[in-house]
């Protein structure tokens, strides 16, 4: 019984293998070549020859069917280097200030001392967790770009706007946006900062900022910054210190040894720093030192 079922399906593949082949001997073959063109396999040139113009029916030039055929060919027009920047370009440069903004907004910006001191005032009210991280530093992003306004319109201005205008080659426009970051840099920047970075990579110094280079500026900045943020820090500690000072003396004289100074104080300091309105000095003090 096996035998037969097997010997079935092969005589039905077999057929049908059969009936396949037949289909295919049955198939004829058609060449087909363009219209108006010679074709020679053992070359590597096309040849095209004249063809008609369907309305008027006479022949064409290759020159008239190179115009015809406009969906086919490709333009490219090149105008020694001016004009507008193209689409693919402008989408790279986006994507790359876009992956680079981060590093060069904290190493670059008044970034790094904003968002040291609000964390030192944070810390000083001793709130552990309020304001949370996320509030300080979108409150931080706003008030950089608060204070870098007017270098980021410089920057436009003289950088972006004439490459984008073909008048500036890649190399001019990127100097020309690195000047006005200097310019609001170095007057930041410590003297005694710069001097030992300059000795460190071995550079005699004048004492002018044309001679600093952006590799010496940029650390040296940012060691700046965080002296200037940790100077701020302090003082905006010390009140807050007093209060946890007072408290601490009155608990110790009333014999309360066991009471931790900084659970009573704490609401003493955020009563203190809401009455004087301490966010409004901060912030406004803060700011001020940019200028």
């Amino acid at each position: 019984m096996i035998k037969k079922v097997f010997s079935k399906k092969r005589m039905i593949r077999t057929l049908c293998l059969l009936f396949m082949v037949g289909i295919l001997c049955m198939y004829n073959y058609q060449e087909v070549f363009a219209t108006g063109l010679d074709l020679d396999l053992n070359t590597d040139t096309v040849e095209t020859t004249p063809g008609l113009d369907p309305d008027s029916g006479e022949l064409l030039t290759p020159e008239d069917v190179s115009q015809l055929n406009i969906a086919d060919n490709l333009t490219i027009s090149v105008s020694n280097g001016n004009g507008s920047i193209a689409g693919a370009l402008r989408i790279l440069l986006i994507l790359t200030g876009i992956a680079i903004a981060p590093i060069l907004i904290i190493c670059l910006t008044s970034f790094t001392r904003i968002i040291i001191v609000l964390h030192f005032t944070r810390a000083a009210l001793n709130t552990q967790t309020a304001p949370p991280n996320q509030v300080l530093i979108g409150l931080t992003l706003f008030l950089t770009f608060f204070i870098m306004t007017p270098t980021i319109n410089q920057v436009y201005q003289e950088a972006f706007v004439p490459y984008d205008q073909g008048e500036l080659t890649w190399e001019e426009a990127l100097d020309a946006a690195v000047e006005p970051m200097r310019e609001f840099m170095y007057p930041q920047t410590n003297v005694k900062d710069v001097s030992m970075f300059m000795q460190i990579a071995g550079h005699e110094w004048d004492g002018t900022k044309e001679s600093v280079p952006m590799s010496v500026l940029i650390p040296s900045f940012m060691v700046s910054e965080l002296r200037t943020a940790f100077i701020i820090g302090f003082l905006i500690y010390i009140p807050f210190i007093v209060i946890d000072m007072v408290v601490a003396s009155v608990l110790m004289s009333m014999g309360m040894m066991m009471l931790p100074p900084t659970t009573i104080s704490m609401p003493f300091k955020i009563l203190l720093f809401v009455l004087a309105d301490g966010w409004n000095l901060v912030i406004m003090n803060l700011v001020r030192t940019f200028y």
